[in-house]
């Protein structure tokens, strides 16, 4: 993953019940610092910006991870979604000089976001403990989505399987950028809607898992390993979804 490609994930950040526990949570989990400007947390690792979070502002909100697209301009791409079925959830607007910012629905009801950068370009380290290494769409319509999401940002798409089970890579000029999954019917619970699944390198998955446990967290999927590496679906204390990836490289 680089920054600021535009049509590539730029950053990601947590929308939580509670702000000072997850800091607490994911500063000993990823080894991340926390700056703290206002109602909003920086992480940080190795000096660089990993990730970010801040409260909830919507009634019923559930803690959760949003993934944001990288865009040289979110005006259009607020068009682009409402002109193919998704809906603008909250329109185009300054993030005072750091950038521009928007948020969406995909058709399927899976919620993102762009990032147009100004003087805060985004995550600027990638594929490496504690950082970001990979963000995936989990949906109910395959097809629509890929068709979606190609009007909106132009992504090219090749078919591939993850241990028997069909999965579509996305990408940007042939370089891969993010990953599709069908939500299979019987594979998961009909109460579980399409969203992005966020995922953050790790040294050693098991001990990842067993870390978050401490923590206060939850193993929602077990590490099980995969052909590119071993990986997890954990939660943090407030019932924030994420996953961690130990690479097989």
């Amino acid at each position: 993953m680089t920054p600021s490609t535009p049509g590539s994930p730029a950053w990601v950040d947590l929308g939580t019940a509670d702000l000072a526990d997850a800091g607490r949570f994911y500063t000993a989990l990823f080894g991340w610092s926390a700056e703290v400007g206002g109602q909003y947390v920086t992480f940080g690792l190795n000096g660089l910006p990993a990730a970010g979070a801040g409260p909830l502002y919507g009634v019923g909100q559930p803690t959760a991870w949003s993934t944001y697209i990288g865009t040289d301009d979110a005006d259009d791409i607020a068009a682009r979604v409402a002109a193919n079925g998704g809906k603008v959830l909250v329109p185009p607007f300054d993030v005072e000089d750091q950038g521009r910012m928007a948020a969406f629905l995909d058709p399927g009801g899976a919620p993102f976001s762009v990032w147009q950068p100004g003087t805060m370009r985004g995550a600027e380290v990638f594929d490496v403990p504690g950082a970001l290494t990979w963000n995936e769409l989990n949906t109910r319509d395959l097809d629509g989505s890929m068709a979606f999401y190609h009007a909106v940002f132009g992504w090219q798409f090749r078919n591939s399987s993850m241990s028997g089970v069909p999965y579509v890579v996305a990408k940007v000029h042939e370089t891969p950028v993010c990953g599709l999954q069908p939500m299979a019917p019987g594979s998961w619970p009909d109460d579980v809607s399409p969203h992005w699944m966020v995922y953050f390198a790790v040294h050693d998955c098991d001990i990842a898992a067993e870390h978050a446990r401490a923590l206060g967290g939850g193993v929602v999927q077990p590490p099980t390993t995969l052909p590119i590496g071993r990986y997890a679906v954990l939660a943090d204390p407030q019932g924030g979804l994420f996953s961690v990836l130990a690479g097989a490289r």
